[in-house]
C-alpha cells in the first residue's frame, strides 16, 4: 500500500516558552491538520518515539486532549530522532492492516524547562554517572567532538568544513519564518566563537529551544481527495548499530560511521532511486561533525571526503545537494528532526517561497537516534 503525508505543522518556536510542552504539542497538531483539511475526530492512530522527551506527553494525553472518543491505534518506534523519521513504517502497516486510517506524528519538547537541559537524559544513566561523569566524559559536545578529533586524525578536518555546514545553515534559516539563528556566520564570525570540545566551536552545536511538529499519513486514495497535493512515502529505513546508546561514544569500535549506512540504502532501495536522484536532503544536524558522517554514509561522499564534498560540490541553494533547507538543528530548531520532515513536505509542495530550492521532486530526510538511525525519502505524486 502507498501511503502520504497529507498535512504539516509546527507549533511557535522560542528558546523559553511560558507554555508546557504538551500545549506546543497540541499547536502542532491542531496546525498540521488543518493543513491537511482534516479534524481532530478523523484521527484514529498514533506514531510517536519510544524515548526522550515524548516520555513527558504520552499518546493517551495527548488523544484526550484532541477529545477522542476511541482511540484504536497507537504505537511508538525507535529512540531520539531515528523514530520521528521511522513513523511512516509503523503508519503504513496500521493503515494496511486497517487498524487506522488517519495517523499522527508527533514530536515535541521544553529544553528549558528540564533542569540539567538536553544533559539531563544522559546523566540518568548509572554508568555515565559513575564510571563517566566524574572525569569529565559528559555531555553531547563532549561525546561528538571527540567524534570530530577523531575524525580529523584519521581523515584531516579543517575549521572550513565544519564552518561551510554552520553557515549555509545560517543562509537557509535567513529565508525560513521562525527559524531562530538568522544572522550571518561569515568565517571570521565562525572563528570567534569559543570552542565548547574542540574541534566543535559553539555554533557546531545544535539548539536549545522549546517547540513541537507533528505531520499527518493516511492512504494514497485518500490524500487524493484532499484539498492539497500528497507527497508520497517512498522509502523508509530503520537500523541500529550492535551497541546500546550507554556504549556508542565510549565502547564502540566503528566510532565514524553511523547505521546510515544502512538506513539509507534501505529507503533508498525501496524507494527505487540512488544518490543522484535526490534533489534536497535534510539530515539530523545535531553537530556540524554528524552532517559530514552522513553525508559519507549515505553515499553523496566517500570516506573522509564529506567536508570537501560540502564545501566544493555545495550544500547550498545552488549547490549539487542542498542539505537542511530551513536551517537544520544548527539554525531553524531542535525539533528532533520532525522539523525537517515537514521542511521536506513543503518543499515538495512548492510552499516555501523565498526558501524554495528549485524543482523538488525527491526529498530524503534522516534521523540520528544513536544507535539507530532512520531514512524516509519523500517525493511528489508521480
Amino acid at each position: 500500500m502507498t501511503i502520504a503525508i497529507v498535512g504539516v505543522g509546527e507549533s511557535d518556536i522560542s528558546w523559553r516558552s511560558n507554555r508546557p510542552v504538551g500545549a506546543l504539542i497540541r499547536e502542532a497538531i491542531e496546525r498540521a491538520l488543518s493543513d491537511a483539511g482534516l479534524v481532530e475526530s478523523d484521527v484514529d492512530g498514533f506514531v510517536i518515539e519510544g524515548m526522550g522527551t515524548n516520555r513527558f506527553t504520552p499518546v493517551d494525553e495527548v488523544a484526550f486532549s484532541m477529545g477522542l472518543k476511541e482511540r484504536p491505534f497507537a504505537a511508538q518506534i525507535s529512540i531520539a530522532g531515528s523514530g520521528v523519521v521511522a513513523a511512516p513504517k509503523l503508519a503504513r502497516l496500521a493503515i494496511e492492516a486497517g487498524l487506522a486510517s488517519v495517523v499522527v506524528v508527533y514530536y515535541g519538547l521544553s529544553l528549558s524547562s528540564i533542569e540539567g537541559g538536553p544533559y539531563s537524559f544522559h546523566a540518568e544513566d548509572q554508568m555515565k554517572a559513575s564510571l563517566e561523569m566524574p572525569f569529565g566524559w559528559f555531555g553531547q559536545p563532549t561525546y561528538f567532538g571527540a567524534m570530530a578529533a577523531r575524525y580529523r586524525y584519521q581523515y584531516g578536518l579543517d575549521s572550513e568544513d565544519l564552518a561551510v555546514i554552520a553557515s549555509t545553515a545560517r543562509e537557509y534559516a535567513m529565508r525560513t519564518p521562525g527559524a531562530l539563528r538568522t544572522d550571518p556566520l561569515p568565517m571570521s564570525k565562525y572563528l570567534d566563537s569559543p570552542y565548547v570540545a574542540e574541534p566543535l566551536r559553539k555554533v557546531d552545536c545544535c539548539l536549545s529551544n522549546d517547540s513541537a511538529a507533528a505531520y499527518v499519513i493516511t492512504s494514497i486514495e485518500r490524500a487524493r481527495d484532499l484539498s492539497k497535493a500528497p507527497v508520497v512515502v517512498a522509502g523508509v529505513g530503520l537500523a541500529s548499530l550492535p551497541v546500546t546508546q550507554t556504549q556508542y561514544f565510549t565502547q564502540n569500535p566503528d566510532y565514524l560511521s553511523t547505521a546510515a549506512r544502512k538506513s539509507g540504502p534501505m529507503a533508498m532501495n525501496e524507494a527505487g532511486i540512488g544518490v543522484t536522484d535526490v534533489d534536497i536532503a535534510e539530515l539530523y544536524d545535531c553537530f556540524t561533525i554528524t552532517t559530514i558522517l552522513q553525508l559519507e554514509d549515505l553515499g553523496f561522499a566517500d570516506r573522509g571526503e564529506g567536508g570537501s564534498f560540502a564545501r566544493e560540490a555545495g550544500i547550498g541553494a545552488h549547490g549539487a545537494l542542498p542539505v537542511n533547507t530551513h536551517g537544520g538543528l544548527l539554525a531553524h530548531s531542535y525539533t528532533g528532526s520532525a522539523n525537517h520532515v515537514v521542511e521536506a513536505v513543503r518543499q515538495l509542495r512548492g510552499e516555501r517561497g523565498d526558501g524554495q530550492i528549485d524543482d523538488v521532486e525527491v526529498a530524503l530526510i534522516t534521523g540520528l537516534g544513536i544507535p539507530d538511525h532512520a531514512t524516509l525519502v519523500l517525493t511528489r505524486d508521480r
